[in-house]
């Protein structure tokens, strides 16, 4: 990977489905956080104007652009639509944010300055300094048992893999076979996390607080979590079948990048 070079121009990907009550919100703060920033919402043909929404914000400015989808069809292939979208149009930074206001748009500074040595950049909650806000009891417990399983299953030293705001260079998102990524719900982010610390690419992990949405519903349902559950432990399976059969298996490569380095944590 390169150095510490500027990376470019700045894409924030934004996939939406139902988000009319959110969206214009979360591109205020987002402008304001960076107004040098470009956004592309991703809409899954929302049935609730979220689309629309999103048209007028393009026609009244340019930092803002919109790819329609004709159905629903996930958030990984949201956001691979995405980032092929930045790449063909020369963005040098691509960043996931969700739409309902969990993810905060004052933090992507701090994310982008961490880019200056780092090829991606995670956004964390659960690292020192890092927090999770309005969450019940039993959805805070299953996000980070959920993480504790994902560490241990893939042997992957980061915090919050399932987070879902971050930041990465595209010479990295050149590099990583995102053509073969099948995962549909959060376990995407684990999906790609994985794959780019295989890759050998400099992970750090800035706190940031995320908080509950408060306008909508969430996406979240027992289908995603069972999804996640079912290829992270068959990741984590043919990752130790390829300690012991090298060559025999497709999938694995050790989750710990070739140089022993492991991710940092920024403040």
């Amino acid at each position: 990977m390169t150095g510490p070079a500027a990376p470019g121009p700045v894409l924030v990907v934004v996939p939406t489905y139902e988000e009319v009550g959110n969206l214009a919100a979360v591109l205020d703060r987002l402008h304001a956080a960076v107004p040098t920033a470009h956004a592309l919402v991703v809409d899954d043909a929302s049935p609730d104007g979220t689309g629309e929404l999103a048209d007028a914000r393009a026609a009244a400015d340019e930092r803002v652009h919109v790819l329609h989808r004709t159905a629903k069809a996930g958030l990984g292939p949201a956001y691979v639509a995405g980032f092929r979208w930045a790449e063909q149009h020369g963005y040098g930074v691509v960043v996931e944010m969700d739409a309902d206001g969990s993810h905060p748009p004052e933090r992507l500074p701090a994310l982008l300055a961490a880019l200056a040595d780092a090829d991606l950049v995670l956004g964390s909650r659960y690292v020192p300094g890092g927090e999770v806000l309005d969450w019940p009891p039993h959805r805070l417990a299953l996000s980070r048992l959920g993480n504790l399983y994902t560490r241990w299953a893939l042997r992957l030293p980061l915090a919050d893999a399932t987070g879902g705001f971050r930041a990465a260079r595209m010479e990295l998102v050149r590099r990583l076979p995102f053509d073969t990524v099948a995962s549909q719900g959060y376990c995407f982010q684990v999906d790609w996390a994985w794959r780019a610390v295989r890759a050998g690419a400099r992970v750090v992990e800035v706190p940031i607080a995320f908080s509950e949405r408060t306008v909508g519903r969430s996406k979240m349902s027992g289908s995603i979590v069972g999804e996640a559950l079912v290829r992270v432990t068959w990741w984590g399976i043919l990752d130790r079948l390829a300690d012991r059969l090298p060559g025999r298996v497709t999938r694995p490569v050790p989750a710990r990048a070739r140089d022993g380095r492991r991710p940092r944590v920024l403040r």
